[in-house]
């Protein structure tokens, strides 16, 4: 049964997100701002008033589970009563800078700012702060945000050993581009990293398939071939842990099945090839691979629910389905380190996916698209589809709050 979302009335703006990965390229929070199609109608402060609504609708704890929320906040927002429905320890407010007005206001907006820090919320601040007119908030930042664009290069690790030294910060480099600079900011200490770069990385030079890529390759097809349970089980004999994430992933709380499933046999006649086919892919894009960058898989799980969650606005069952499957497949080159149409071959496909993944067509292409616009800031792109699928505010933004919230629980 779908879960309507909850009213966020008043604001017409749209939240999109941006993933802050750490070393390891594990996702570890998200960036969660504003896309308004109607600029003119809505304050700044409204922008965050929208975040927040949607946040405390749905509790945060329950959207998030381990990740951290990072929230852009005006000055004006953060004496809200909005706040106070929050549970801080999952949220960061990303306080801005003053501008020029920096020093006449810096002492005035510290108080405010050290109450927040009181009740639990961490606060995130740009580079600006490691400048001497804010010293007095520089003890409260938790996080100092380094923006690649706006800084020169020889300036990085001048600023990274300041803010080491001067605080208890950690630093995240923000509007990564390349796997160039993240090596780089690496070595010079910077644990913690957010830009497009994370959610499109180039493809990698073709490998062989890990044992356990191989293995759930081989059972896709299988499962899309409708091949006989006997042979099925063949696969997961030859790879038992795979057998058992299939069977733990199926049986999370989060999935809703009823009863428990003790075998892969008792799954296929439960549950059928069909609904198989899905966990198997899901399986695929949610365990961690050596060469595979975590946030990877966690993109690919996110674009996959978001897209099922939004056609069960419109579409048919089957069509919903496959909608989540295009989602998962969406990074499959990346993922399997071979051109698209050669990966679909791989796992023979449905048509539908085919479709949507590599001719751009069909019930599923628009709201790939959609799915891929909440992770950058092709704001033209959004807006279109957006209208295109008639799909509201409130809808977009209840489905994607869900979808970051599922993908965290799962874990291949």
């Amino acid at each position: 049964m779908t879960t309507r979302s909850p009213s966020l009335e008043h604001s017409p703006a749209l939240i999109a997100r941006q993933a802050i990965v750490n070393s390891e390229k594990s996702v570890i929070g998200y960036e969660l701002f504003n896309r308004s199609r109607a600029p003119a109608q809505h304050t700044a402060a409204s922008d965050v008033l929208l975040v927040f609504t949607a946040l405390s609708h749905a509790g945060a704890e329950d959207l998030v589970g381990d990740k951290l929320l990072f929230v852009n906040c005006t000055h004006e927002s953060l004496a809200g009563g909005h706040l106070e429905l929050l549970d801080p320890s999952k949220i960061v407010l990303e306080i801005q800078d003053l501008g020029h007005s920096a020093s006449a206001e810096a002492h005035l907006r510290l108080p405010m700012l050290q109450t927040l820090k009181q009740r639990g919320f961490r606060l995130s601040f740009g580079h600006s702060v490691l400048e001497s007119v804010y010293a007095s908030w520089l003890p409260l930042a938790d996080f100092i945000k380094l923006d690649l664009t706006v800084l020169p290069r020889q300036q990085w690790g001048v600023l990274t050993q300041y803010a080491q030294k001067n605080s208890t910060a950690h630093i995240i480099a923000t509007k990564m581009e390349t796997a160039e600079q993240f090596d780089l900011l690496l070595h010079m200490g910077v644990k913690l990293f957010q830009g497009f770069w994370f959610a499109r990385p180039a493809v990698f030079e073709a490998k062989i398939l890990a044992p356990r890529q191989a293995s759930l390759v081989e059972l896709i097809g299988l499962l899309r071939r409708q091949a006989s349970t006997d042979d099925l089980e063949d696969v997961l004999k030859k790879d038992a842990g795979l057998a058992f994430n299939l069977l733990r992933l199926i049986n999370s709380a989060s999935f809703g099945i009823q009863r428990e499933i003790t075998s892969f046999r008792q799954a296929v006649l439960l549950m059928g090839l069909k609904k198989l086919f899905r966990w198997a892919a899901l399986l695929l894009a949610a365990t961690k691979y050596a060469d595979t960058p975590p946030s990877l898989g966690q993109t690919a799980v996110v674009r996959g629910r978001l897209m099922e969650l939004l056609a069960e606005e419109f579409l048919t069952e089957e069509e919903t389905d496959m909608a989540f499957v295009t989602g998962i497949f969406s990074l499959l080159d990346v993922m399997l380190s071979i051109p698209i149409p050669n990966a679909l071959q791989l796992i023979h496909a449905p048509e539908l996916v085919n479709q949507a993944l590599l001719q751009h067509t069909g019930p599923l292409a628009d709201l790939l698209t959609l799915a891929k616009a909440c992770e950058n800031n092709d704001d033209s792109a959004f807006d279109e589809v957006a209208e295109k699928l008639g799909l509201t505010n409130q809808q977009i933004n209840w489905a994607h709050l869900r979808a970051l919230a599922w993908s965290d629980s799962v874990d291949g």
